[in-house]
């Protein structure tokens, strides 16, 4: 366990990876100064902090800055006491780690281009994409998760965490477009997964609602048109 320590994150209420890293430092127990920040107006901080990719989230742990919420979250999990978040068998972490680069390289893509799309045709392509990807996160559910309420077990876990941070958002495309990411009939083990998700205290303390979801795709929308 680290002694005491000066955290602070730089994040946007609204980012499935900000989430993620508000999670794990929650599973933690750890306190943090948060800083909500203005991707539109990027502050100097943020700049300074992540010169590379200038995006959030940001942890910044005694000065030094940490990128990539899949980064921080396993840096977090190293660094703290309390209940693990990464399993602790080597084969069952390296492959929620495998999970979860899918989740970030392959679902995201899809979910957000569903988002971006420019014409209705791009975004037909972009749904079956996720849909795909879904399709494969259900079957990797059913071999991680052993009959248990989690793909960590029966808590949450990594890969819950990694995945479930994008849950509201894909409340907020059915909202926009008429898509529903998750249906029980093609992929019932992650439905039952995502209502447990969505209930636990985990979740309840840091995700934010499809509203606010909603309503950050539209100045998105409107900013892109100018």
């Amino acid at each position: 366990m680290a002694g005491k320590e000066d955290l602070k994150l730089l994040g946007l209420l609204v980012s499935p990876f900000v989430i993620r890293v508000r999670m794990a430092l929650s599973t933690k127990g750890v306190s943090y100064e948060y800083v909500e920040q203005d991707l539109f107006n990027k502050s100097e901080l943020l700049l300074k902090s992540n010169p590379v990719h200038k995006k959030v989230p940001v942890l910044i742990h005694n000065g030094k800055p940490l990128c990539e919420s899949l980064v921080i979250v396993q840096y977090v999990d190293e660094l703290f006491a309390g209940p693990s978040i990464l399993p602790t068998d080597l084969y069952e972490r390296a492959t929620a780690r495998f999970w979860a680069a899918f989740v970030d390289d392959k679902l995201c893509p899809a979910w957000i281009g569903i988002l971006k799309a420019k014409t209705e045709d791009e975004r037909a392509e972009k749904v079956t994409e996720t849909s795909a990807a879904i399709g494969q996160m259900e079957e990797a559910f059913d071999k991680c998760s052993e009959g248990k309420a989690f793909f960590g077990g029966d808590s949450i876990g990594y890969l819950d965490i990694v995945f479930g941070s994008c849950l509201f958002w894909f409340e907020a495309v059915r909202r926009m477009f008429g898509v529903e990411i998750i249906s029980a009939n093609k992929a019932p083990l992650l439905t039952a997964w995502a209502e447990r998700f969505r209930e636990s205290a985990e979740a309840k303390e840091v995700v934010p609602g499809a509203d606010e979801a909603v309503q950050y795709a539209n100045k998105l929308a409107a900013a892109a048109a100018k």
